[in-house]
């Protein structure tokens, strides 16, 4: 038989930002071009996700159990004064385990899928600096994601360095 299955995300508080505070045990760090797409994505999207918290009765405070880099973002980028929470019920080290959880759970992109997702952006008409804006990415990434669907179209509109002419006419013999 399986386990009972809840659903806290029905349950959605909005929570004054100054009662939630961060774990103090994460070991999930965000490189700063992701943090960036993260400020974009709830500037494009707005808040998709709330803040998984628990609550600590004794000091009156939201403890972040996942979703730190949401909380973050409300405080450094966008001065939010309440931040949309889930509250769940763990003890500490069940609490740790669920940050490892979520963070894990959410896996890696597929470069294969993600350079298919790159060609039909381009299909649809985005170029190169929409798709680098849009899903937070430098131009080299873009690039080598077209490379990989061997598409030559998708190279149509890219001007190439011309290294290669300027070396055949400084080379020396």
């Amino acid at each position: 038989m399986s386990k009972k299955i809840t659903f806290p995300v029905m349950n959605v508080k909005m929570i004054p930002i100054e009662k939630v505070k961060a774990n103090d045990y994460n070991p999930n760090k965000v490189a700063t071009p992701e943090m960036k797409l993260l400020k974009k994505s709830i500037e494009e999207d707005g808040y998709t996700q709330p803040i998984v918290t628990i609550y600590d009765k004794e000091s009156d405070i939201y403890i972040v159990v996942d979703g730190f880099h949401r909380y973050k973002c409300a405080i450094e980028y966008f001065d939010l004064k309440e931040v949309p929470c889930t509250v769940i019920e763990k003890d500490v080290k069940n609490r740790m385990a669920s940050t490892i959880r979520h963070n894990r759970a959410r896996g890696t992109h597929q470069i294969k899928d993600m350079s298919t997702i790159v060609l039909d952006l381009f299909k649809m008409g985005w170029d190169d600096e929409d798709i680098c804006k849009q899903l937070g990415m430098d131009l080299d990434e873009v690039l080598r994601l077209k490379q990989i669907t061997g598409l030559k179209a998708a190279f149509s509109n890219h001007d190439f360095s011309k290294s290669w002419e300027e070396y055949e006419r400084n080379k020396k013999f």
